[in-house]
């Protein structure tokens, strides 16, 4: 790896992680309360967290744009795809159990890595669960994976 690729990381995960706290989407009860559209009535429902949803889709927008008129990213060969792109069975059933997760625990995996700084309660069997979880869907869609192109 190189140097500017390696400062490149660095910067966007200091950035993504300082986002994450300032925005306070390491919270669970924050996420929980975003998510609780019930809530709305009432006055309970918190729609601050779509301040940070709406600029992260308007800069990737931007950053898709910007990428369509270039021959290959910086650094690497060329851009890489994702092979597979039509909603099917899996993708609609993996979205459904990462937002029972999710719903569950108000806490997403990247806000979920960041958390181990302060150490709740609860979090490291929250992770080691995630792992596991992981772990064992890779196992379930492995044949699955063969049949994509390379």
């Amino acid at each position: 790896m190189r140097v500017a690729q390696l400062v490149t990381a660095a910067v966007s995960g200091a950035l993504f992680g300082a986002g994450l706290y300032v925005s306070q989407m390491v919270d669970p009860l924050k996420v929980l309360r975003f998510l609780d559209f019930t809530a709305i009535p009432t006055g309970g429902w918190d729609p601050s967290l779509a301040f940070v949803i709406v600029p992260a889709i308007l800069v990737m927008f931007v950053a898709v744009q910007i990428g369509k008129r270039c021959q290959a990213p910086v650094f690497d060969a060329r851009f890489h795809e994702p092979a597979q792109t039509r909603i099917d069975a899996p993708l609609i059933g993996g979205a459904a159990l990462f937002g029972l997760g999710w719903g569950m625990s108000g806490i997403c995996p990247g806000p979920a890595l960041s958390l181990i700084t302060f150490q709740p309660d609860g979090l490291w069997l929250f992770l080691i669960a995630m792992f596991v979880g992981s772990f064992a869907g890779g196992i379930m869609l492995r044949p699955r994976l063969k049949e994509l192109p390379a």
